[in-house]
């Protein structure tokens, strides 16, 4: 019960009149970045980031938290329109959304992508306010070894699930350990890959690397295949669902959340396989599997509600450990240390007023998207017409002024440039982006982690593995780098 207390004190400072407004502000400022083509919700929140600036911490948070959702509910809105997926996690939507909008039935699908994203934001977040607190608890326990191991899962994780292939996932994960290396060692003082540059010494400011990997790279990678035609936009009606329609879809949404949140609490889960789970499922439970693939609305509600409430998930492992599992969660751990705040065990005590004040804005949120987001729906589409020279250039223009809004110094719009044609690089041999913003944030910490376990062992490696937890980790990395193994070895058999 005293959770949902502090939820009540929560409602009352994210109810405000000055805290509502900037949710509702960062609705549509969230949405109308999102929706956009080719732009994902990490996109949307790494642009919008230094907006935040200004302004106090809860604020802050509470703006960013609507950025968050309504970044979420733009990438699917392309998904559907232009069948151009903001983010992997809106693939799915894609499947049977796009064959609706092109059988004149994009209102519908939208319409209940948009009530799935409510329904499976608000069970996720009923689930992040009940289990929240008890993970952070438990984690005041762990020690640095323990915190080491999670974090080798986090990247053994990241690199394991994204992609077809391991290898590209390692390069990129070293990518963003390398530039996590930059600046001075803590411990020591040293400069490290600095070459003698008092810019680098600082390191590189972890907005400045989201901005430049994800907007200054994929505006790199459209203006190099402009040749190619995506075709006319589809025109979007007002969006409603018949009783039909509501029969078909309001199991798919209550289904999709318990799918969802499990997979996004786990370091490095994400959305993207509880997606494809959610619809192989409703496919599978589904009186109309002949129209999968060809516009059935259940897979566009199942998978949107799952993705919703993998996104809540995701603030478990963030709030309670300090571990981004998503793209989108690594931004917003920048934001929390932008303002000097570091999330792990101890942020439900010290910073209780913000932390709850921010979950009660996901709620606050979710409404206000649902509210604002279905009428609206026209206009979102009469934004993809913007033809996409002027709308890349607007990213960059956008982009340079966030990344020297950071420290004020014209340094960083080279650095930006410098890892934004990174980033375009990485886009053409197929790189992942996500395993280089982990390896970003988590890089330093986990270093600091791993020092911490061998001087309390005098610098013996068995200090890394003494603790029950952090073997169970470690067995379970294990399982997953030999898993490839096991599979073909199985198959071979049979």
């Amino acid at each position: 019960m005293d959770s949902f207390t502090q939820l009540l004190d929560g409602f009352g400072t994210a109810l405000s009149p000055t805290h509502l407004a900037l949710a509702a502000l960062g609705v549509l400022l969230g949405t109308a970045i999102g929706v956009l083509p080719g732009i994902g919700p990490a996109m949307a929140v790494a642009l919008l980031l230094p907006v935040t600036y200004g302004l106090e911490p809860t604020g802050a948070f509470i703006m960013f938290a609507g950025i968050y959702y309504g970044g979420m509910f733009g990438g699917s809105t392309t998904s559907i329109l232009l069948n151009t997926p903001g983010e992997s996690a809106a693939v799915v939507a894609a499947i049977d959304g796009n064959p609706m909008a092109r059988r004149g039935r994009g209102a519908q699908a939208l319409a209940a992508a948009a009530i799935g994203h409510f329904a499976g934001g608000i069970i996720g977040t009923i689930l992040l306010v009940l289990l929240a607190p008890t993970v952070a608890k438990l984690a005041v326990n762990i020690g640095a070894p323990d915190f080491f191991a999670i974090m080798v899962l986090a990247f053994i994780a990241v690199t394991s699930v994204l992609g077809s292939s391991r290898v590209r996932g390692f390069a990129s994960l070293l990518i963003g350990l390398t530039l996590g290396l930059v600046g001075l060692d803590e411990m020591t003082g040293q400069q490290r890959l600095t070459f003698g540059s008092l810019h680098l010494a600082d390191g590189i400011d972890v907005v400045i690397v989201a901005v430049a990997l994800f907007a200054v790279g994929e505006s790199l990678w459209v203006a190099a295949h402009l040749r190619r035609t995506t075709g006319e936009p589809i025109p979007v009606g007002r969006p409603w669902l018949s009783r039909a329609d509501l029969r078909r879809t309001w199991k798919p949404w209550l289904r999709g959340p318990f799918i969802g949140f499990p997979f996004g609490a786990i370091p490095a889960g994400g959305a993207e396989i509880p997606t494809f789970l959610s619809y192989v499922t409703e496919k599978k439970l589904s009186k109309h599997r002949d129209e999968f693939g060809k516009g059935a609305i259940e897979g566009v509600a199942g998978p949107e509600a799952t993705a919703s409430a993998s996104a809540a998930g995701t603030l478990v492992s963030m709030l309670t450990l300090g571990l981004p599992t998503t793209a989108v969660a690594a931004v917003m751990l920048a934001a929390f240390q932008q303002y000097g705040i570091q999330p792990g065990p101890l942020l439900f005590e010290r910073e209780a007023s913000l932390v709850w004040g921010l979950i009660a804005s996901l709620f606050i949120g979710l409404t206000l998207l649902l509210v604002l987001n279905l009428p609206l729906a026209p206009v979102w589409a009469k934004l993809l017409r913007i033809p996409r020279p002027y709308l890349y250039a607007g990213i960059l223009f956008f982009a340079s002024v966030g990344a020297y809004a950071v420290n004020a110094d014209v340094f960083d719009l080279l650095v930006m440039f410098a890892i934004g044609v990174l980033g375009f690089v990485m886009r053409r041999y197929g790189l992942p982006v996500l395993p280089a913003i982990i390896g970003v944030i988590l890089g330093p910490a986990a270093e600091q982690q791993m020092r911490r376990a061998l001087q309390l062992s005098d610098g013996a490696l068995t200090g890394l593995v003494n603790t029950p937890l952090s073997i169970a980790i470690y067995v379970v990395v294990l399982v997953l780098l030999a898993w490839p193994l096991i599979r073909k070895v199985a198959i071979t058999r049979r």
